[in-house]
């Protein structure tokens, strides 16, 4: 479990670390939308070592149906919703140009 969550967790914190540098850089609506879906990437990323540690265990890591459970699930979704696509429309604006 340590070993896939190292293995995801750094893909993740240098996406995370190339959004943030290329929102500085650029300060477009683009830029943001990739940010975000970096951010929540980190979440689920974050979340995760949470449940690997039993951190608030309140939350209910893991198990369906709990405050964690969906914590987790919306922000995945939107992690691999708004990456993407902020990715994809700066690359596709400066093909234009």
């Amino acid at each position: 479990m340590n070993v896939i969550l190292i293995a995801i967790g750094v893909p993740v914190c240098v996406a995370f670390g190339a959004s943030t540098m290329v929102f500085a850089r650029e300060r477009t609506a683009r830029s943001l939308v990739q940010l975000l879906g970096a951010t929540f990437l980190v979440a689920v990323v974050s979340f995760h070592v949470a449940e690997a540690f039993g951190l608030f265990p309140s939350m209910g890591w893991g198990l369906p149906g709990s405050a964690g459970h969906y914590l987790d699930l919306i922000s995945a979704v939107a992690g691999l919703v708004l990456f993407p696509i902020g990715l994809l429309s700066r690359r596709l604006a400066k093909r234009r140009i």
